[in-house]
């Protein structure tokens, strides 16, 4: 009998105890997989996002976020002349600011409100109804049409607070054209848009033409960094960005958090596994120390013994990373929601997203703990000495 038969029944002898060893490490394995998903999968997920919006590069006037830093000045002026750039295809210009739309509560409901310039496609997708058109139109989305309670081609009414939210600025009247998902709306977001026109006019008239961002689509011949270039030496003083220097941007800053939770994480479960299988595989080798050194006089050699609590290991390990890979799966999912909720998190970002090289660097982490585990068990069986062994079994 090979040595791996003669492990796997040594296993079967002894249920209890391949039990333990397989559960704990799947449970250990689970884990371990759900830190690989993690220490990337913001970072993946987030590049998934923008890409799904249809443009690649961003232009902004300083490294402030959207929305918080200073407008681009002559923002649908700036548009036009990017999108005749050779290396682009299409621009539009945002801008972002907040209504309060009077509902059934004393305060309103408070929402996101967006403006948009160009003749690119909108960065939303129309669920029902359609797009706004040249008229005072306004789409929004699930959430918002749920708690106001209306559809496509009703009336209604907002104040908008754009430099300040605590600005008092007169109602103005929209119609609902459509239902729309927005990329990067919350799981509870309200969110409005409309015209960067329509927006300015509901801001009081004030910093009309102004946005936040101008987002570029370069085109499929040139790619982003061309666009970049040129856009960059068309207008030196705007921050241009593509999509992959924004997400590495993030990935430098608040993502860091989460990779250093995945770190040290990791080098947890990692040495709990290898304990784990070497307490249970000594403990293992202690009660058979009669039997092993009786193969031995048999005519069982050193490097033989040592082949089974090896092969003992890795069924042992291979079971349980086995069993690992669906639970932490499963696992994985219910993480993600619970992460979720945190405030600001756009609905269709994750933090655990499967990758090959997850799955890879597992397999590796995995087989290395099989072998570190049974370091010291082999130890003991190569240096085990054969009479006084069976010396002490027959007096015993």
């Amino acid at each position: 009998m090979n040595a791996m038969g003669f492990a796997w029944r040594s296993l079967v002898r002894q249920p209890a105890r391949a039990s333990l060893g397989v559960l704990g490490v799947a449970a250990v394995g689970a884990l371990l997989f759900d830190m690989l998903l993690l220490s990337q999968g913001l970072v993946i997920s987030m590049r998934g996002l923008l890409e799904r919006t249809g443009f690649d590069v961003r232009v902004t006037a300083t490294d402030a976020m959207p929305g918080s830093g200073p407008l681009i000045q002559n923002a649908f002026a700036h548009t036009q002349a990017i999108a005749k750039l050779p290396s682009v295809r299409s621009a539009i210009a945002l801008r972002f600011a907040h209504a309060v739309v009077p509902n059934d509560t004393p305060r309103g409901l408070y929402t996101s409100f967006q403006g948009v310039a160009g003749t690119a496609t909108h960065p939303w997708t129309i669920l029902r109804g359609r797009d706004i058109g040249t008229g005072a139109e306004i789409v929004i989305n699930e959430n918002a049409a749920g708690q106001l309670h209306v559809e496509p081609g009703a009336r209604l009414t907002l104040r908008a607070a754009c430099a300040d939210e605590e600005q008092a600025l007169p109602p103005v009247e929209f119609t609902v054209a459509g239902i729309a998902q927005f990329p990067f709306d919350t799981p509870n977001g309200t969110t409005l848009a409309t015209s960067l026109d329509r927006l300015a006019d509901a801001c009081g008239g004030n910093e009309s033409g102004e946005a936040d961002i101008i987002m570029v689509a370069s085109q499929e011949t040139a790619g982003p960094d061309a666009a970049v270039a040129d856009v960059a030496a068309l207008f030196p003083d705007l921050r241009v960005l593509s999509n992959a220097e924004e997400v590495n941007r993030f990935e430098r800053g608040g993502f860091t958090y989460f990779r250093q939770i995945s770190t040290v994480l990791t080098t947890v479960t990692l040495a709990f596994a290898v304990l784990l299988i070497t307490v249970l595989l000594t403990v293992s080798i202690n009660q058979r120390l009669g039997e092993i050194a009786a193969l031995r006089a048999l005519g069982f050699s050193r490097w033989r013994v040592v082949a089974d609590v090896f092969c003992e290991s890795v069924l042992i390990v291979g079971g349980g990373g086995l069993l690992s890979l669906p639970l932490g799966g499963m696992l994985a999912l219910g993480l993600d929601q619970i992460l979720k909720r945190i405030p600001g998190i756009p609905a269709e970002v994750h933090f655990f997203v499967y990758q090959p090289s997850a799955l890879q660097i597992h397999v590796l982490l995995l087989a290395a703990t099989s072998v570190i585990a049974a370091l010291y068990p082999i130890r003991i069986v190569a240096s085990l000495p054969i009479a006084a062994t069976l010396r002490d079994e027959v007096v015993g």
